[in-house]
């Protein structure tokens, strides 16, 4: 053999090696076991295994008898003390026979959830191998059963997000499919479906929302019904925000489209359907006073924390909520003692439009302590502490604040923005950036014209001209970050980037602002107020989400704004709640118009949000001006006076004495050197050519409130400071409480 044919040989060899197999042609190595004909056996075998357990199965499970859902257990929630509240839970639910409903509302919820319900085996294979996997990869509930599944659920099995579960559904849905006709499954669909408002089934449903029998629903009412079922707390119109609102029409389209699809429905007449909105909820029975209000806000925390709608609706929770009884009785009483005694409704029309809202916090650990929702939930439905259309005013200036300190802002002529830093205070003076004036130049108060003033009197007096520019100086996209980041809603109405911004135009309700208030009290950590403080069910707890976060802005910037707020309290438009050695700050709010009034506040220990909303018939909001045979109701009015009452009580003389702040400016340190400039800076913030000198006030408040509170209020425009001490039974009536003079846009928010 010559080494040309050896090569060769060689070469073959090693070609035969690399294909698996050796001289003499046999497969060697993994080949072995993976051709083509032994894939394809594999396969075979697998897929004869996977039919045999599934026959094994199929024979092995039977149709059960009805589950429980129909003998629901109670909810039981209590007080944070463990005594019980309320037991909810009796099922509202009144079975109709499948003729008692029109033809085309029965089509409503074919055409919704399973188009093809009609000629199916009454299983989707690949919606149930969905759900399997996304439960085994811990992603909650899918989309993708037919009726006849969901029916099996709902009447046969429970709601748990098991494989086991899934499997059972599987089988039974066939047997169910085979032993019953298809207007029987889906009559039991209909029947046993939750829809929302304690209603279950289609009669209950009806009568919920549109006042009606089940058999006068019309065909865009019942699209509307079986649209909700998808998810009826957020697609129940009358509460739903914006986004809850657009997925429920966009649902509602998507049945009626389906019908006409399916001939079940004239194209025409789906034309001339307009969205039938249901009417307002009414509440259930032994939900009165706060009770509703209560119940109604801790269902709405475990949705959020992934409790279904139809696994609470169930029963058999014992549900503990963070309400203090203590606590709770003594904001009820302020608001009873400083306000709602004073109003003749019959007498006084606007006393009939005075809503209150307050939520009180602890710092340390996010508990809502103590809530008041309004008159009570069987008289009045909406929950004035969760609202969110309301603007919230001027408290939102300290956001402002802590945003300039947490970027470390300057203003236009390169000075650092500080409780000490000048600004011009004048009424209506213009705001103006890098590119000259932005086109806003918001009155203040009462037109007042302060002059060069520091921050931390501006903070004092609720000067809005200040705020106006320092937000421009900070950057409104920086302000808006700060104040979401503390806990304020970044889709609440209003919440523009621009800058109005700086009034508090946007809509936030007290729970959002005790959210925020609690998260500086708490140096800069956020603080994510909840009322449920426990949930529990069969001996297992639902996983509730941490009220408790990392740094949103720092400590300094935190603590700092907090210093600036105890001078509102000391000697500003806070007066009204000041109490000898107790270490308080605040804010007061009043909105364009008078519409709404806020003292938010806290001491080391509390934080309390209370908001004075004026509301008319229908929702409409109106001015709260002469409430209770006043004038304009200020923040530093009603607001503040229940919010001292409250505090007095809740703290009961156990209140900390002072904060514990990192920071170097405020009202509550010592004053720098620099804190009254002999000159204010000549930045487009200032103005001195044009506007008063300085006043002889000391730019900072002293670091201990005055003995004698003054008996008279300072007429300083603002928000005028108001004395709690001897609460008085009429409203002051001094000037300052006069009917705003303007009726702009642009008006004074104190």
């Amino acid at each position: 053999m010559g080494r040309a044919e050896e090569r060769r040989a060689r070469q073959k060899g090693a070609r035969r090696a690399k294909k698996g197999a050796d001289k003499s042609g046999k497969k060697t190595g993994i080949r072995r076991f993976f051709t083509w004909k032994m894939v394809l056996g594999y396969f075979l075998s697998m897929g004869l295994l996977l039919i045999g357990a599934f026959l094994v199965l199929y024979f092995m499970v039977d149709v059960p008898n009805a589950n429980a859902l129909a003998k629901a257990e109670a909810n039981i929630y209590k007080y944070s003390d463990g005594s019980i509240m309320a037991k909810t839970g009796d099922v509202n639910r009144e079975s109709v026979p499948l003729s008692k409903i029109p033809k085309e509302v029965q089509h409503t919820f074919v055409a919704a959830e399973n188009k093809d319900f009609y000629s199916d085996p009454g299983v989707s294979f690949t919606g149930t191998a969905r759900g399997i996997i996304n439960t085994l990869l811990g992603r909650g509930k899918q989309g993708g059963s037919t009726i006849t599944q969901q029916y099996v659920k709902n009447y046969y099995l429970s709601q748990e997000q098991t494989v086991s579960r899934k499997l059972k559904e599987l089988v039974i849905s066939l047997k169910v499919d085979q032993q019953q006709s298809k207007d029987d499954i889906l009559a039991g669909y209909i029947n046993t479906s939750y829809y929302g408002r304690n209603a279950y089934g289609i009669q209950a449903a009806a009568r919920a929302y549109y006042n009606k029998d089940v058999s006068k629903l019309s065909v865009a009412q019942g699209a509307y019904l079986a649209a909700v079922l998808q998810a009826p707390s957020q697609y129940d119109f009358s509460v739903a925000g914006p986004n809850g609102r657009r997925l429920v029409q966009q649902r509602w389209n998507y049945v009626l489209d389906n019908m006409v699809e399916k001939h079940w429905l004239d194209a025409g007449e789906r034309k001339g359907l307009t969205f039938p909105k249901p009417i307002e909820p009414r509440a259930i029975p032994g939900m009165d006073g706060q009770t509703g209000y209560f119940v109604e806000a801790a269902k709405q925390e475990l949705f959020k924390a992934g409790v279904s709608e139809d696994e609470l609706a169930a029963g058999g929770w014992t549900i503990t909520l963070n309400i203090d009884k203590k606590k709770q009785k003594a904001l009820e009483k302020a608001v009873h003692t400083q306000l709602t005694s004073k109003l003749k409704p019959k007498t006084r029309a606007v006393d009939g439009h005075a809503q209150v809202g307050a939520v009180s916090v602890n710092p340390k650990n996010g508990a809502i302590v103590a809530m008041y929702g309004g008159s009570g939930a069987t008289k009045h439905w909406t929950n004035n502490a969760t609202r969110e259309d309301y603007q919230p005013a001027s408290t939102f200036k300290p956001l402002i604040l802590a945003a300039a300190l947490e970027n470390d802002s300057t203003t236009q002529d390169g000075q650092p923005i500080r409780a000490n830093t000048v600004y011009d205070g004048d009424s209506k003076h213009p705001v103006k950036d890098d590119g000259g004036e932005v086109g806003f130049a918001p009155p203040n108060e009462d037109n007042k014209d302060y002059g060069p003033i520091n921050v931390q009197k501006a903070m004092n007096n609720s000067v809005n001209s200040v705020f106006a520019q320092m937000a421009v100086d900070v950057g409104l996209d920086k302000v808006k970050k700060t104040a979401t980041a503390l806990g304020m809603n970044s889709k609440a109405g209003g919440f523009d980037v621009a800058p109005a911004m700086s009034l508090g135009v946007m809509g936030a309700s007290p729970k959002d602002m005790a959210g925020v208030y609690a998260t500086l009290d708490n140096h800069g950590e956020k603080v994510t107020p909840s009322i449920v403080k426990s949930a529990e069910k069969g001996g297992e707890s639902a996983q509730l989400p941490d009220t408790m976060g990392g740094e949103v802005i720092s400590r300094t910037a935190a603590d700092s704004v907090t210093s600036v707020l105890t001078g509102v309290v000391d000697e500003g438009t806070g007066s009204a709640v000041r109490q000898k050695g107790q270490a308080m700050a605040g804010k007061t709010g009043t909105s364009d118009e008078n519409k709404s009034a806020w003292f938010t506040g806290y001491t080391p220990d509390l934080v309390t949000s209370v908001g004075m909303f004026g509301e008319a018939k229908g929702g409409k909001q109106v001015t709260l001006t002469g409430t209770a045979g006043g004038g304009r109701v200020n923040g530093g009015g009603f607001p503040a006076e229940i919010w001292g009452a409250y505090m007095g009580a809740a703290l009961d003389g156990k209140g900390s004495s002072k904060f514990d702040l990192d920071t170097d400016m405020g009202a509550a340190v010592p004053p720098p050197s620099s804190t009254s400039p002999t000159t204010p800076p000549t930045s487009a913030s200032t103005d001195p050519t044009t506007s008063p000198p300085p006043t002889s006030e000391s730019p900072t408040a002293s670091s201990s409130p005055p003995t004698t509170p003054p008996t008279t209020p300072p007429t300083t425009g603002g928000e005028s400071p108001t004395d709690n001490t001897t609460p008085p039974t009429t409203p002051p009536t001094s000037p300052s409480l006069d009917t705003r003079s303007l009726r702009t846009k642009q008006r004074g928010h104190g």
